[in-house]
């Protein structure tokens, strides 16, 4: 019957596909009375039956489009849509060939409210620095959540952690009408909403409160989306509510509650899971699983963060919790306001074993660690963005933020050094148990004045970052080393460190028009930044069985100081097509230590030139160029200034350099965009390269027993670059199936410095990684995604002794979801990973199986699911990394098989009337 089945709906496909016939249908837009032609026009065809969409372009600056497409309609609605100006409709015949000469659209005077929301739906509009997109007009499964329909957008690009990119550029916040949603990070917004709900879907490049309130474009380095809620939908109660358990006690539990009153919004989410995940999406497939390497709905190194709080300690399997709060409103001309609260608590934990090959001028040796971490954290973390505008001319914003977090952490590891022969050198043991607590509050303010209509405009800021920490960290230990003079070294010490932030930030900016579009920017920054480190090492005391002892050698009381004078001149050119920035700045520091302790201390002024160069020039509607070069000041930390030993790793004691001096980061980058709107095809390249001067770079000694000990230097010659390019095609017949092919080939290098027994040693590091993935989707009824990857690398160093190192990785992915017949989902995902090379005690392949079958109910309010994570038992997290003087291979804790059973219920209420129920509905 399965089989009948499958065979039945390929052959519906492919006689569907194969039937269809081409068509092409061309012309000109013109104003009605100038005759100018109207480029940016959206054309689109929709079924004359059921308004479905087909295909749709964008006409070019002659105002000239051609459509093209497949379909087996013979008649479409064939609709003109231009920004201010009243949509045309023609009904054609479909021909291989159909020219409609010219096309004369009127102009609208005025827009009445409400005009457009229910006589069209335009599925593309270009409104000077927005792209909008109508989330209606990109068929999705029902009740997809807002991620889903992102992917159907051309140009937009999801992976498989949730990051969005648009043309390459990655999206830095994703809105809803205009404001925050819990916090910045996207993945909240785009894993809880549903599509079902939105209206609209605008792109722009993000701006800077300058900018927003100049009106100024974007500079382009990242993206914005807002995303609109249809008006039907904005007045009423939103919710969601899903729980699961399964084997090996593994469970999840979230919850969304969503009320809309126009402007004002409130919203409350609350989730709880041990399967490491944010629990922020309803998806009714992999919602409640991780489609990553190891389980990881949203950090691919087994940790995440929202809202400011981090869940995790970056590594393992995470027990979380979280509960939180939002608020949003707004009146355009008075105020906009938003503010929200998030309680997070996690319990962690995660086995692991390296196997490290470490490089000397004279030789190797080897060590082999095996550790099992356990850490709790809880914290509490509220925020809010406060814009008050006095009048037209006069802003105000303030953006306070405050968090509190506890942490606890046990950590045992155990060490083995051994020479090339294979005979072991020395051994360690240790225990680590921590109790730490943070406090930290940050705030700034803005007052922005427009001293004309023209441009001049002058902005007051003042900013503060208030940052406390307190660490309790007791630490056991054995030292071994062996041969001929064998030394046991046994260490039971408490050390309590007590740490201190403080800076405050007064800067000033007044912009100078000198014509038209052209600009003089001055600006000063006062930067006053402190740092306090007490550290207190106790030895313990046998006797009375206290921590008693003070450690004076490992004790230290430091204090950092650091006031800089930032005077900037900044020439502008802001046009609609080309936009050029050049600005100098001098950065004035003055730093000073103090080692209270040991009564020394340290003061030294530094001036260093800083440059910016942008350049951002928009050839037309689809291409897009920019070249850019920054430098940037980098201050040493307070460890790596700290001259106090530490010896939580015994058999590496890392002592600070009091005299470092800062670094000086040079970066040069390219960008070039092109998307057709038209063939929706595009591909971007990007590059760039980083080169620092002065870089703080590790300084170690090994003895005989290879006992290291390490400092800090400064050193010029450490590098980064990279370069890349992504092609994106995409295929499209009607509503019935798409195609969709990304070709994303990768390149990186960088350059490490760091000495060994007073020599210099070097690794030049390479990366090349191509990867494809190309997506079929049938009616939204199936979808199969497909997927490669392959990552060479190569390592050379500047030790003739030692040879090079090249390994490789591959990833293949295949993933199927299908949503037939009505009511059914079943979804697999399949990917196999092998990492070449690495040592024989650890895995270098796995085979990750994940399947989910959920059933509808209850009038399509309920999904029943079954999900099965890791059906073979192979997941694993193995990786090979490399450094200017180590190879090391790593294998941690990951989830691993589970199978669990789950349901969703969904409750909605808009507009006072209850949802009629009628549609498919999955979330």
């Amino acid at each position: 019957m399965r089989k009948s089945t499958i065979a039945l709906f390929f052959f519906t496909l492919f006689y569907t596909f194969t039937n269809a016939q081409d068509f092409s249908i061309n012309g000109k837009v013109v104003d009605s009375f100038s005759k100018d032609p109207l480029e940016a026009t959206t054309v689109y065809a929709e079924s004359i039956k059921d308004s479905t969409l087909i295909t749709y372009t964008i006409s070019d600056k002659a105002g000239f489009f051609e459509l093209e497409g497949k379909s087996n309609l013979t008649e479409v609605n064939l609709f003109f849509s231009y920004n201010g100006y009243k949509t045309t409709l023609k009904k054609v015949v479909l021909k291989p060939s159909l020219s409609l000469g010219e096309i004369a659209m009127e102009e609208q005077a005025e827009e009445l409210k409400g005009v457009e929301v229910t006589g069209e739906r335009v599925p593309i509009r270009i409104k000077k620095d927005t792209l909008e997109f109508n989330a209606d007009s990109f068929k999705t499964r029902p009740d997809a959540t807002v991620e889903e329909v992102l992917k159907k957008l051309p140009g937009v690009d999801v992976d498989s952690n949730g990051k969005i990119t648009v043309n390459g550029k990655e999206v830095s916040q994703v809105l809803v009408n205009g404001q925050v949603f819990f916090s910045k990070d996207p993945k909240v917004v785009t894993k809880s909403l549903p599509k079902e709900v939105i209206d609209k879907i605008q792109i722009t490049s993000t701006k800077t409160k300058t900018q927003e309130f100049t009106g100024e474009q974007g500079d382009g380095d990242s993206k914005t989306i807002n995303l609109t809620i249809k008006e039907d939908k904005n007045k009423g109660l939103l919710g969601r509510l899903s729980g699961g358990y399964g084997t090996d006690e593994r469970y999840q539990a979230n919850g969304l509650l969503n009320y809309f009153d126009g402007q004002q919004r409130i919203s409350a989410i609350a989730s709880s899971n041990n399967i490491n995940s944010a629990g922020f999406s309803f998806d009714e497939i992999y919602g409640m699983m991780g489609r990553t390497r190891g389980g990881i709905s949203m950090n691919s190194n087994g940790g995440f963060s929202v809202g400011g709080l981090s869940f995790g300690f970056g590594e393992g399997i995470t027990t979380s919790s979280n509960l939180g709060a939002s608020y949003a409103d707004s009146k355009k001309g008075e105020y906009k306001v938003s503010a929200n609260y998030f309680y997070a608590n996690s319990d962690s934990y995660n086995d692991q074993k390296t196997s490290r090959e470490n490089i000397l001028p004279n030789g190797r040796f080897f060590t082999d660690s095996e550790s099992r971490f356990e850490g709790t954290t809880s914290g509490n973390q509220g925020s809010a963005n406060l814009e008050f505008d006095i009048d037209e001319t006069l802003r105000i914003s303030i953006e306070p933020s405050m968090s509190v977090n506890r942490t606890n952490s046990s950590n045992a590891g155990f060490t083995v050094s051994s020479d090339e022969t294979g005979e072991i050198i020395n051994r360690n043991e240790t225990r680590t148990v921590g109790d730490g607590q943070q406090r930290d509050f940050t705030n700034r303010m803005d007052v922005f004045k427009k001293l004309d209509t023209l441009g001049r405009y002058i902005r007051l800021s003042f900013s503060n970052n208030n940052r406390a920490n307190e660490d309790i960290t007791n630490l056991e230990s054995v030292r071994e080393v062996f041969g001929d003079n064998p030394v046991q070294e046994i260490l039971d010490q408490r050390t309590m460190v007590t740490d201190k932030h403080d800076n405050y930030t007064l800067g000033a900016t007044y912009r100078e028009v000198l014509g038209d579009k052209l600009f003089l920017d001055f600006g000063y920054e006062y930067r006053n930044n402190k740092d306090y480190n007490k550290r207190e090492v106790f030895d313990f005391d046998d006797s009375i069985g206290r921590y008693t002892d003070f450690n004076e050698t490992l004790s230290s009381d430091f204090n950092f100081k650091n006031r800089q004078h930032y005077p900037s001149l900044a020439l502008n050119r802001n046009g609609k097509k080309l936009r050029l920035g050049v600005t100098a700045s001098l950065m004035n520091t003055k730093l000073e230590n103090e080692d209270f302790s040991r009564n020394s201390s340290f003061s030294k002024t530094y001036n260093n030139f800083l440059f910016r160069v942008s350049g951002n020039y928009n050839i037309d509607q689809s291409k897009r160029i920019y070249m850019g070069y920054y430098s940037r000041l980098n201050l040493p930390s307070i460890n790596q200034l700290q001259p106090v030993a530490n010896i939580n790793n015994p058999l590496n004691v890392v002592i600070g350099n009091p005299n470092l001096s800062p670094s000086v980061n040079h970066s040069v980058n390219l960008d070039f965009n092109n998307y057709s709107w038209k063939e929706r095809t595009g591909y971007f390249i990007y590059a760039w390269l980083s080169a620092e001067q002065n870089k703080v770079v590790p300084v170690t000694v090994t003895d005989e027993n290879f006992l290291r000990t390490t400092t800090y230097t400064n050193v010029k010659g450490n590098q980064n670059g990279q370069l890349g390019t992504r092609y994106s095609k995409e295929f499209k017949k009607d509503s019935t199936l798409t195609v969709k092919v990304d070709v994303n080939p990768y390149l990186s290098y960088r350059k490490e410095i760091g000495f060994n027994n007073g020599n210099r040693l070097e690794a030049r590091i390479w990366s090349i990684t191509p990867r494809i993935t190309t997506t079929f989707n049938y009616k939204e009824l199936l979808e199969i995604v497909p997927g490669y990857r392959i990552a060479f690398n190569d390592t050379k160093y500047n030790i003739d002794t030692f040879k090079d190192i090249n390994f490789i990785s591959h990833t293949a992915e295949f993933k199927t979801t299908t949503y037939w017949p009505k009511g059914l989902v079943w979804g697999n995902d399949i990917s196999y990973t092998y990492n070449g090379n690495v040592g024989p005690s650890f895995d270098r392949d796995f085979l990750l199986w994940n399947i989910s079958l959920g059933v509808q109910m209850f009038n399509d309010k309920g999904t029943f699911k079954i999900l099965a994570y890791d059906l073979l038992d192979q997941n694993n997290n193995t990786r090979r990394s490399t450094g200017q003087d180590y190879i090391q291979d790593f294998q941690g804790t990951v989830l691993q098989r589970y199978f669990m059973a789950s349901f969703t219920f969904k409750f909605d209420q808009f507009g006072g009337k209850k949802p009629s129920g009628n549609g498919m509905r999955f979330f």
